[in-house]
């Protein structure tokens, strides 16, 4: 399992959530990223996910 980085901001650019998830690889992690993205309620809030290489595998502004 890879380590992953989810950031979501408001619009005014405060951070609302910083949590680490963790996956088997990247195309895991785009498909499982946007369902938990969703069950939060924050698809349409600005958020980007990374990869450990900080590769950006999630980004909505």
């Amino acid at each position: 399992m890879k380590t992953y980085r989810f950031t979501a901001f408001d619009k005014t650019g405060k951070t609302l959530f910083d949590e680490t998830w963790e996956f088997a690889d990247d195309a895991t992690a785009k498909l499982q990223g946007q369902q938990q993205i969703e069950d939060k309620g924050l698809a349409e809030q600005t958020h980007r996910l990374v990869n450990p290489a900080g590769k950006l595998i999630l980004f909505h502004s």
